[in-house]
């Protein structure tokens, strides 16, 4: 196990002109990455997911709880940890002046890498940033940028890479190239921590995840394991009286539940009960508006475990 973090907590306090006022960013995580997975922490913004990664990185000191990290005691052997890791920010850090090879070996030489330009070389060419290294930051595009900053993580080889958000802001034709990248470190050994709030993203990398939220987690597993808990189908409809459907339809389901005025009926097999819901639906005059079958997803889970969908709070936007 590369990462064992155990009832992790950090409680932030600003003070203003109405006095102090106490954040909990993260109020008892904890988490267990085996060696060589993606392991993806899944939550909206403001969920504690930066926080928890910080904490781990050694960036901030938890308040509370334990963690070893590469074999490394979180609080006792910080310095270990940072050799053992290579850590990408949501900002990436890439220097607008300096070209990626400047930045790139600098980072070598700062991890102490033997033969940082040789080092340098075969992480710009891994990346596919040979032919823009000698260009200034700022002339990169954003998805460069972020190839970059992944480089300045990766130069020292380390076992363990930490990426908080890093598609943010990405076009859909860099963000799916990153996650290329992302299953191309996980084949080459690289155990990979990344936060994320793309539904989509945890979905398609991740080998298991926590779904974290106002600071707990509250829940974990792989993608498919945790959608086979809330269930194997989900029914969305749109009506004018979707309360008294959920009433209607409850007990054909193994749950109805209104979010938003849309009523999500979650069953075992789609298909099947379809036509019964519609036909209890047609008997108790309930007209409906639109209507739709899909599996449970994600946003499924996060909705059955929160009571609000992860969409509903911008996170996707």
């Amino acid at each position: 196990m590369i990462i064992d973090a155990k009832g992790l907590k950090k409680t932030f306090t600003s003070r203003g002109r109405k006095g102090a006022r106490t954040v909990e960013a993260v109020r008892g995580v904890d988490l267990e990455v085996e060696t060589g997975q993606v392991y993806g922490v899944l939550g909206p913004n403001g969920a504690g997911k930066t926080t928890t990664i910080r904490m781990l990185a050694t960036l901030i000191r938890p308040d509370a709880g334990t963690a070893a990290i590469a074999g490394h005691d979180l609080l006792k052997e910080p310095a270990a940890i940072r050799r053992a890791l290579g850590y990408v920010s949501q900002t990436g850090g890439v220097e607008e002046q300096n070209s990626p090879r400047r930045q790139v070996m600098f980072a070598a030489r700062l991890y102490g890498v033997a033969d940082a330009a040789a080092a340098t070389d075969r992480v710009l060419k891994r990346f596919d940033l040979a032919d823009i290294a000698d260009r200034p930051g700022r002339t990169l595009s954003g998805g460069q940028k972020r190839r970059v900053s992944i480089a300045l993580g990766l130069v020292h080889t380390p076992p363990l890479l930490f990426l908080d958000e890093p598609t943010t802001g990405l076009d859909p034709q860099n963000r799916a190239n990153l996650w290329d990248r992302i299953r191309e470190l996980r084949e080459q050994g690289t155990s990979v921590l990344l936060s994320t709030h793309y539904l989509e993203e945890a979905d398609a990398l991740c080998d298991r995840l926590a779904i974290v939220d106002h600071g707990v987690v509250v829940a974990e597993g792989t993608p498919a394991e945790l959608k086979r808990e809330v269930s194997g189908d989900v029914v969305t409809l749109r009506l004018d009286e979707p309360e008294r459907a959920a009433a209607v339809l409850g007990p054909l389901a193994r749950e109805a539940r209104v979010d938003d005025q849309v009523l999500r009926v979650y069953v075992d097999d789609g298909e099947h009960t379809l036509p019964k819901l519609l036909s209890e639906l047609q008997e108790q005059r309930l007209a409906l508006t639109s209507i739709s079958l899909d599996r449970a997803t994600l946003d499924d889970v996060f909705l059955a475990k929160t009571g609000r969908s992860l969409r509903d709070t911008g996170a996707e936007a």
